[in-house]
C-alpha cells in the first residue's frame, strides 16, 4: 500500500532515518515547551513572583496526570507502527480505530475524576496558603483541557507511528503561535490572571489537536477503514491497554517522586517554590533533544521489532546515543555560561536569590544530561519494542530516588537537595534499564535462533536487495 505521508524505517541507514525523524521532533517539542515556557513568562513579569509560584506549585500533579495522558496515547500507538512494520495494514487499521475508542473514555473519565479531587490534592501536597488559590484555578482548567490532550497526542502519536515526524511540528507552530497570542489576550488585555494563563494552553492544544486529525483524515489514505474495520474490538482493546496503561503508569509514578519532592519544596516557601518553576521550565525546554530522542526511538523499535530487523535496532540504539551525547556536551556549556541570564526571562534582576537558586539548578542537572540519555533512548527504545512493564519499573526507580531526596535530604540540605533529585532518579534508572535492554536483546536473539553477527549480515543482503528493486521500478517507470 503505498502512500507519500509515511516513512518505513526498517530499510537504509539507522543513522540517517533516525536523524532524519529527530529533527522534526525536537522542533515540535521545542515549540510544545514554548508555549509552556510562554505561559510562565507572562505569568511571572505581569503577575508577579506569587502568580508565578501558584503555577509552579501544580507542576507535578500536572506532569503526573497529563502525563499519564500521553503515556497512553504513546503507548496505543506502539502495536500501530508494530503492524506497520509487520506490513499488516487491516490490523493496522482495526488498532488504530479501537485506540480512538479508548483515548475518548479514557479523556471522560479522567477529567471528571481529577477537577473532583485537585482541591484536595493541592492540601495533600502541602501547598503554600498565599498561593492556593491561584494554583487550584490554574490546575482546574488545566484539567479541563484532558479531552484536548488526549486529542492531539493521540492523533500525533498515530501519525508518528507511520513515520511522519513532520506532520505533528506543523501543527505544534500553529499551537504555540496560537497559544502566545492568547496568553497576551487573557492576562494583559483581560487581566484574568492564572486562568487565563491555562485558558490559553487548553484551547491552543485543541486547536492544533483538532487541525491535526482533519489533516490525518485527508492525507493518510492508510488508515481510511471500513465500518468493520472502525468497530470497537475487545480483544485488540485489551492489547492496547496491556501497552498504553503501563506507559501512563511510567510517567505518573515517575510524578509521583516529583510530587514528593514537591511536598518537600513547598515546605521551603514561596521563593524556592518559584526557583523551582523557573529552572524546571528552563531545564524542560533544554532536554526536549532527549525527549524527541525518545519517541524517534520508540517508532523506530516498534516498526524493526515488527518487521524482525533486531540488528537495526542495535544499530539504531548507537546513533542516538552519540547524538544525544553531543548534545548534552553543548547544552553543558550552554548553561554553565547562560544559565543565569536566560532566568531573566522570567524574573527581574531584582529577584537575586532567586536567580541564584536558578543557577545552581540548572547546572548540576545539566551537569547528568548524560545519564538523562541512557534514560530516554533506552526506556523508549524497550517501549517500542513491546516492553512497557519494564519501562513502568524503570520509573519505580526514579520515583523511589526522588521519594528517597524528598522524604530525607532536603529537610536537612534544603533547596541544594532539590537540585541533584533529578540526577539521582536518572542514575536509579539507567542501573536498571541497561542490563534490561541487553536481557531483552539476548533473548529476542535465542528465540530467533540466529546470532547477531549473521542477523546483521542478512539484514545487510536483505537491503541490497531492496534497494536494486527499487532501481528496477525507476527503471521500468513502475
Amino acid at each position: 500500500m503505498k502512500n507519500n505521508a509515511v516513512k518505513d524505517m526498517t530499510f537504509g541507514s539507522p543513522p540517517k532515518l533516525i536523524l532524519g525523524f529527530f529533527v522534526p521532533m525536537v522542533f515540535g517539542l521545542l515549540f510544545q515547551q514554548l508555549y509552556n515556557m510562554v505561559d510562565t513568562i507572562i505569568v511571572g513579569k505581569y503577575l508577579g513572583v506569587g502568580a508565578l509560584a501558584s503555577v509552579g506549585s501544580t507542576g507535578s500533579i500536572n506532569f503526573m496526570v497529563i502525563g499519564f495522558c500521553i503515556g497512553v496515547c504513546n503507548g496505543f500507538a506502539i502495536p500501530i507502527a508494530q503492524k506497520f512494520g509487520e506490513k499488516n495494514f487491516v490490523q493496522l487499521k482495526k488498532f488504530a480505530a479501537n485506540a480512538a475508542w479508548l483515548a475518548i473514555g479514557f479523556s471522560l473519565a479522567m477529567t471528571l475524576a481529577v477537577c473532583l479531587l485537585c482541591r484536595q490534592i493541592l492540601t495533600w501536597m502541602n501547598t503554600p496558603e498565599d498561593i492556593m488559590d491561584g494554583a487550584y484555578r490554574y490546575i482546574f482548567v488545566i484539567f479541563l483541557g484532558i479531552p484536548a490532550t488526549y486529542l492531539y497526542n493521540m492523533v500525533s502519536g498515530v501519525i508518528r507511528s507511520l513515520g511522519d515526524s513532520r506532520t505533528p511540528l506543523y501543527f505544534l507552530i500553529l499551537s504555540s503561535l496560537l497559544n502566545v497570542a492568547l496568553d497576551l489576550f487573557t492576562i494583559v488585555g483581560l487581566g484574568m490572571g492564572v486562568d487565563g494563563a491555562a485558558w490559553a494552553t487548553v484551547l491552543s492544544q485543541a486547536a492544533s489537536g483538532i487541525a491535526c486529525l482533519a489533516y490525518m483524515k485527508k492525507r493518510f489514505e492508510i488508515l481510511r477503514m471500513t465500518k468493520e474495520e472502525a468497530a470497537f474490538d475487545w480483544q485488540m482493546a485489551k492489547i492496547l491497554c496491556g501497552i498504553g496503561i503501563p506507559m501512563g503508569l511510567q510517567y505518573s509514578i515517575t510524578a509521583i517522586g516529583s510530587i514528593i519532592l514537591q511536598v518537600a519544596v513547598n515546605g521551603l516557601g514561596s521563593l524556592s517554590v518559584a526557583a523551582m518553576t523557573a529552572a524546571t521550565k528552563i531545564g524542560m525546554f533544554f532536554c526536549c533533544p532527549f525527549d524527541a530522542l525518545g519517541s524517534t526511538m520508540a517508532t523506530y523499535g516498534g516498526q524493526n521489532i515488527g518487521a524482525k530487523k533486531l540488528d537495526r535496532i542495535g544499530e539504531g540504539l548507537k546513533a542516538a546515543i552519540w547524538m544525544g551525547t553531543a548534545y548534552s556536551l553543548l547544552a553543558l556549556a550552554v548553561l554553565y555560561g547562560f544559565g543565569g541570564k536566560i532566568a531573566l526571562l522570567f524574573l527581574d534582576s531584582g529577584e537575586r536569590e532567586i536567580l541564584g537558586m536558578v543557577r545552581q539548578y540548572l547546572q548540576v542537572n545539566a551537569t547528568f544530561y548524560i545519564p538523562l540519555v541512557l534514560v530516554n533512548v533506552v526506556r523508549f527504545l524497550i517501549q517500542g519494542m513491546g516492553y512497557s512493564k519494564r519501562a513502568v519499573l524503570a520509573g519505580v526507580c526514579e520515583m523511589a530516588a526522588r521519594a528517597v531526596v524528598g522524604f530525607l535530604l532536603v529537610p536537612y540540605f534544603g533547596y541544594p537537595a532539590v537540585c541533584y533529585a533529578s540526577p539521582c532518579a536518572w542514575i536509579a534508572a539507567d542501573l536498571f534499564l541497561i542490563p534490561s535492554y541487553l536481557s531483552i536483546m539476548r533473548r529476542l536473539y535465542q528465540k530467533q535462533g540466529i546470532s547477531p553477527s549473521k542477523a546483521g549480515l542478512l539484514e545487510k543482503l536483505e537491503h541490497l536487495l531492496h534497494k536494486n528493486k527499487r532501481k528496477k521500478r525507476v527503471r521500468f517507470g513502475a
